[in-house]
């Protein structure tokens, strides 16, 4: 290895916008950068600039009438196709629109090529995680999906078994549709339940194809899911997945749309849960993956408060330069979100919690609604995968 980090980012992944209103607003990414830097961070984690996604790349998930259309409309909003998911409330279509959703995929094609190679351990893409795109349509803010594009480029490159552990509030359908029938990949997504939001997928009887039985693993928990159930449930299903699968490649995306300031959804988790499931994820790297670890972000929409802490904590984790929780949050950062927003930032790395949680090994109870969720989840994928299920 030649370097343990590297943040993948470029300041064009900032024109993926939306326009005016929408909750996808891309000072959430500018302000991360601005406070990873605050921190001083980008001294000790490798910034790097990757090319566009190219036609290949793209074409590794996505069908080639779709990229066409994402073309006409990035020249023409008004042809937006909305067949195919372009032009709708939720994926507005907008001039250039192409042009930085290949920017986005690219970072994460590139951390991807630069771990397989060995040029690093670690990689991050906070820009990216647009896991609900399809291969012929767009989806939930979603134009290009860049963590199915770089985990297709990982098989392509040789890699014979990937890992994706999707920590975002909604289902990673896109993800899991891409890799439905494919062995070689592993999706777990850890979600609320779709019966309360979208995209209404993500059961736990949605286990994979017939080819792959086993390989699309679905935690749907019930709204309200905080802290100690949430990373009960992650910690009683990855696990003993990843031991079992034995991945050459971790993928995973920090959503920051779990916290309870999220305004798009309804689990209640902390800052510090959400940063406690970073630095699991990083263990979980090195134990089972040579430290083989793709970082992406994803949804949050609580844009000042939560969103650039969270991936500021996940960019630390994986630079290993971790940042207290309680430690105070630049000044000149504070005053740089008070000039662009006219709202006050954050004092704090932290919202004050110390999670903790229960074991699986402690006991089910069925009276609680996550262990009936997590117990779902075992029971319909766990025997696929030579695993017991209450155990």
């Amino acid at each position: 290895m030649s370097g343990e980090a590297r943040l993948m980012w470029d300041e064009g992944v900032t024109r993926y916008d939306f326009g005016p209103g929408h909750p996808m607003d891309p000072l959430r990414l500018d302000l991360t950068m601005r406070l990873v830097e605050a921190f001083g961070l980008d001294r000790h984690i490798e910034v790097v600039a990757a090319e566009p996604a190219g036609e290949a790349a793209l074409g590794l998930v996505h069908q080639a009438d779709y990229l066409a259309a994402v073309r006409r409309a990035s020249v023409e909003p008004r042809d937006a196709d909305e067949r195919m998911g372009l032009g709708t409330p939720d994926t507005p279509a907008f001039p250039g629109m192409h042009e930085a959703s290949a920017l986005i995929a690219g970072q994460s094609l590139a951390g991807a090529e630069d771990i397989w190679r060995g040029d690093v351990r670690h990689a991050v893409n906070f820009s990216g995680g647009l896991h609900h795109a399809m291969p012929s349509a767009a989806s939930g803010f979603c134009v290009y999906n860049d963590a199915a594009i770089a985990i297709a480029r990982l098989l392509e490159l040789g890699a014979e078994r990937v890992a994706y552990v999707d920590l975002d509030v909604h289902h990673g359908d896109g993800v899991q549709t891409a890799f439905w029938d494919d062995p070689r990949v592993l999706t777990v997504s850890l979600h609320e339940h779709p019966r309360f939001l979208f995209p209404g997928t993500g059961r736990p009887e949605e286990s994979g194809g017939p080819a792959a039985p086993g390989s699309a693993v679905n935690v749907a928990l019930p709204a309200g899911t905080s802290d100690a159930g949430w990373l009960r449930a992650l910690h009683a299903v990855v696990p003993e997945l990843l031991t079992e699968f034995r991945p050459q490649v971790l993928v995973t995306q920090h959503g920051a749309d779990t916290h309870f300031e999220d305004p798009l959804a309804h689990l209640t988790l902390s800052l510090d849960a959400q940063r406690a499931a970073a630095e699991a994820c990083h263990q979980w790297a090195h134990e089972h993956a040579d430290g083989r670890w793709l970082a992406l972000g994803g949804g949050g929409y609580a844009i000042i408060d939560v969103v650039p802490r969270i991936w500021t904590h996940v960019v630390a984790i994986a630079a290993h330069r971790p940042i207290e929780p309680a430690t105070q949050t630049p000044e000149e950062w504070r005053s740089a979100v008070y000039a662009r927003t006219r709202e006050s930032g954050p004092q704090r790395m932290t919202d004050g919690r110390r999670p903790s949680w229960r074991g699986w090994e402690a006991g089910y109870d069925p009276a609680d609604e996550v262990d009936r969720a997590v117990l779902a989840t075992r029971r319909a994928v766990f025997p696929a995968r030579g695993l017991l299920p209450e155990h």
